[in-house]
């Protein structure tokens, strides 16, 4: 049977079927068979080549579509972010279980998928930015002025205080791709058009009035009557949700806090000196010029002649500023066409290395001490330097270094002592799992317990979304096991253990009876004030004046003739209410209800319809409006635009992720 094997196996059949096999290792490899890829993605946007816009999904041709994903780490970054802000802003009106809903965090997804799917789309179409749009978006941000104009100094700071820190290169590099990313819904948005007939037809509505007569009726009187059996039935059964215990947990929990250590090292010269020698580098004060400069301002796409005439004229006043006796910085008041610098006879300033557009940096450093040079060309235009004073760079010598030394030297004890605490302790936990006592007695360590909080969080160390995630997570509530250590600020941990849980459940009926009470007497009240207000209503239909039909009910009726849109009488809503109800038939009123905030309601009844007179607007209120209109209108453009981007590409969501 060998003998037969090997001759089958050695024929043209074999070789074909050999072959064919051979394909699928030779466009993945042996080990795309062999390893299992785990995704991490929250979402991810696939869209078809440029040159190939109906590349179907199938391989081999999905090799070919760009992808963009969006990590699930990504996201869960971004949403706590999100979380820190809404919860400092709203303070105490922050509703976290309200904020943790699967429709929130998808709206927060699917602006993060359009910021992806714009990305793609700025890539497919070859966009890219000059260095002009980014300089002077850079300079536009009020983080980097002082007085209104930007201040180098002031950048730099700025991107150093930032955590990570950033460099000016790093922080270019970003906004280069968010102009990018922007620049198409953003062309569309401009190009926005609004006709006059669209401006008419606002300018009519925003100036319309209305004569209206409304009749406010008492607040509801309390309901005192009993509340049957039956009825406590129906409500409580009608608003399943109103009556539920959310779920919650109890913690015990053991805290490491660096702040709470003590220091870790004392002051040790050698050791203060080794360090210095290590970081020598980063103890150096780099070299700085300080230089004024004359702009003669040239757009990117200037035709030919206009860069030649301003490059004439930086070449004549480059001569002038070189000539004996000539003030550069009057010179440049009087000819510069930077805003930002001209006021200042062009003083930029001490300028750093990195900074300034490359051909300027070049010529800068370049210099000596009174020397001016030009003209040099950027993308701003053609530009005149005067070098006035150099500030040569230096190394700080130790004793200056010092305190800083000491300080990182502390700083690294401290955390390598935190580092050998909680290793400690998750080495002694290890030991028994299920309990945080041990452990605690072992180091010396409080086993802290918190109140029962439900998801939404609690005080303490239960207000931290990591705590959160990790305390109502299936493994620590159904295995009652200590958790890993969870990071809630730099260098301060916790260990946490469930010791209770009691699951979101309906609350019985006979628990809630009161509440279910106040809530049948207040729908009742407020359906009897309803009523009322109905039957004023179907009288004024009946032919009665809303006067008549409120007189019978000895309640006033106020006539407010020409009330504007807007108008805050008797009540932000009503207003609304009023401009909301349809235009009245020729001796109809257009009559309606409305239920105002303290319960009572309000019967009203619209007469008259006055549209606005355009004629009234001038020319700067009709052109403020048009350019609200192309806004909007332009917004509505770009959104489409995105929309539509979002039908021709690829996006996959993982909702187990989010």
């Amino acid at each position: 049977m060998l003998q037969t094997l090997r001759d089958k196996s050695s024929g043209w059949i074999a070789k074909v079927i050999l072959g064919l096999l051979l394909i699928p290792f030779a466009f993945f490899g042996l080990d795309q068979y062999l390893q299992q890829r785990v995704d991490t993605f929250a979402a991810r946007v696939a869209a078809p080549p440029a040159w190939w816009a109906g590349a179907p999904q199938w391989w081999p041709a999905s090799m070919l579509w760009q992808t963009e994903e969006i990590a699930a780490a990504d996201f869960r970054s971004r949403f706590e972010q999100t979380r820190q802000q809404r919860r400092e802003s709203e303070g105490e009106r922050f509703d976290p279980r309200s904020f943790e809903n699967p429709e929130n965090k998808r709206q927060m997804l699917d602006a993060m998928i359009d910021d992806a799917v714009l990305r793609l789309a700025s890539t497919r179409a070859d966009l890219t930015v000059g260095d002009s749009a980014v300089r002077a978006t850079i300079e536009a941000i009020p983080a980097f002025q002082v007085d209104g104009k930007f201040d180098p100094q002031r950048y730099r700071l700025a991107l150093a205080s930032q955590s990570p820190v950033q460099s000016p290169r790093e922080f270019e590099a970003s906004v280069r791709q968010g102009l990018q990313q922007t620049a198409l819904p953003s062309a569309l948005a401009d190009s926005a058009l609004v006709t006059p007939s669209e401006t008419e037809r606002l300018l009519r509505l925003l100036g319309q009035t209305r004569d209206v007569s409304f009749a406010v009726l008492p607040p509801p009187a309390v309901d005192a009557a009993a509340v049957s059996s039956a009825e406590l039935e129906a409500w409580y059964k009608a608003h399943p949700r109103d009556y539920r215990a959310a779920e919650t947990v109890q913690l015990e929990y053991i805290e490491v806090d660096n702040n709470a250590l003590p220091a870790a090292v004392a002051e040790d010269e050698t050791a203060l000196r080794r360090r210095y020698q290590q970081q020598l580098a980063k103890f150096v004060e780099p070299e700085q010029r300080l230089a004024s400069h004359i702009l003669i301002r040239t757009e990117a796409d200037a035709p030919a002649a206009a860069i030649k005439a301003a490059q004439d004229k930086a070449t004549e006043l480059t001569a002038r500023a070189r000539a004996p006796g000539t003030d550069f910085a009057a010179l440049a008041r009087s000819a510069s066409d930077d805003t930002g610098s001209k006021d200042a006879g062009g003083d930029l300033g001490w300028v750093d290395k990195g900074v300034m557009a490359a051909p300027f940096e070049q010529a800068l450093f370049s210099m000596k001490p009174g020397e001016v040079r030009g003209p040099v060309k950027t993308d701003f235009g053609w530009h005149v330097i005067q070098l006035r004073e150099i500030k040569t760079g230096r190394q700080v010598p130790f004793e200056q270094a010092r305190a800083e030394l000491l300080r990182e030297e502390n700083e690294v004890g401290r955390e390598r002592a935190f580092n050998e605490r909680l290793g400690k302790l998750v080495d002694a936990v290890n030991r028994n799992p299920t309990s945080l006592q041990p452990a605690a007695r072992e180091l010396g360590l409080q086993v802290r317990r918190t109140e029962a909080f439900p998801r939404s969080g609690g005080e303490g160390i239960a207000g931290h979304p990591p705590v959160l995630r990790a305390a109502f997570s299936e493994t620590l509530i159904e295995d009652g096991t200590v958790s890993d250590p969870i990071e809630i600020g730099p260098n301060h941990s916790v260990l946490i253990r469930v010791v209770q849980h009691a699951p979101e459940r309906a609350l019985p009926l006979a628990s809630v009876r009161e509440r279910v009470a106040v809530a049948v007497r207040a729908d009742r009240a407020t359906k009897a004030a309803a009523a009322i207000a109905d039957a004023l209503i179907a009288r004024v239909r009946g032919g009665e004046t809303l006067q008549a039909a409120a007189l019978a009910r000895q309640l006033a009726v106020t006539d407010i003739p020409g009330l504007p849109r807007g108008a805050g009488v008797p009540d932000p809503k009503a207003n609304e209410a009023f401009f909301a109800a349809p235009r009245p038939q020729p001796g109809k009123p257009s009559l309606g209800k409305m239920r105002l905030q303290n319960g009572s309601h309000i019967v009203f009844a619209v007469t008259r319809v006055t549209d606005g007179d355009p004629a009234q607007a001038n020319a700067a209120q009709r052109q403020q409006l048009q350019q609200q209109l192309a806004q909007m209108n332009g917004n509505a453009v770009a959104e489409d635009y995105v929309a539509m981007l979002r039908r021709r590409m690829r996006i996959t969501v993982a909702e187990d992720r989010l």
